[in-house]
């Protein structure tokens, strides 16, 4: 079976509902509203075709399975229809800003830039966790503009790169259409060294869906997890898997470049 498929992204599912984990959201998280010693935060960061994030919040519902959506504010992710059906199944929906880049590295533009943003959110559904666009080709981060700012503010609890504990919670990304992208990805990165590094999590390597599915089956993946997903990526339609394929292996060698440009 090929990967980033949803019929495998079913297959991870029901392996995760198979060992017990709690599914739990970020708002969750930062609320403590979990029982379980064993919970998993489905993180989906929407920054194209939409339509394929709904899919998964479709299949997530249809198991019982609740996750947290962060939408851009583009036209390829943002769509207050789409939005408001998601959180109509339970999800969570969060603002995945990128206000920076929007203003060109000014700070106050930005967080000007950010209110209006998230007001245009808050009118289709309730918004209380934020998480930051990476932006790999911008030469801006977009977490810059917590240096003046403060979200919680503007009564948002929590950020998952200053607001979630990743020295014990295990953290993994499809970032580069694989799960150990690690050198193609620019930002999305835990901050501390890496996650990886951390001596509870250092054989905890996998590369495919089934590599990750298989740990789970046999007991051996981590009890606490963040996974990231990118749905624009997944697909069962040949000719978007085939397409996706060969652009993602492209912007992979433009993100390697860029990184060796910045060392």
């Amino acid at each position: 079976m090929r990967d980033f498929t949803v019929e495998i992204y079913k297959e991870l599912l029901l392996a995760l509902k198979e060992a017990e984990y709690q599914f739990i959201t970020y708002e969750d998280y930062c609320r403590g509203m979990y029982s379980s010693s064993k919970w998993i935060i489905l993180r989906h960061d929407v920054d194209d075709r939409k339509s394929h994030s709904l899919e998964f919040a479709q299949v997530q519902n249809t198991l019982g399975i609740k996750g947290v959506y962060y939408f851009r504010i583009v036209p390829e992710s943002y769509d207050p229809k789409v939005i408001k059906e998601i959180y109509s199944l339970g999800h969570e929906i969060g603002y995945h800003y990128e206000d920076m880049d929007w203003a060109h590295g000014d700070n106050t533009e930005a967080f000007e830039f950010f209110k209006k943003h998230l007001q245009l959110l808050r009118e289709s559904v309730p918004i209380n966790t934020i998480c930051m666009h990476g932006s790999p080709l911008s030469k801006y981060d977009n977490r810059d503009i917590w240096r003046n700012y403060s979200y919680k503010n503007l009564g948002i609890i929590g950020e998952p790169y200053f607001d979630f504990d990743f020295n014990t919670v295990f953290y993994i990304t499809d970032t580069g259409r694989a799960w150990d992208g690690h050198k193609y990805n620019l930002r999305d990165k835990a901050p501390i060294e890496n996650p990886l590094t951390n001596p509870d999590f250092i054989n905890r390597k996998y590369h495919s869906t089934k590599d990750i599915i298989q740990a789970i089956l046999n007991g051996t993946y981590p009890n606490k997890v963040m996974m990231n997903f990118h749905p624009e990526r997944w697909t069962d339609n040949n000719g978007q898997w085939i397409k996706q394929f060969v652009k993602q292996n492209l912007k992979n060698q433009v993100k390697r470049l860029i990184l060796l440009a910045r060392q």
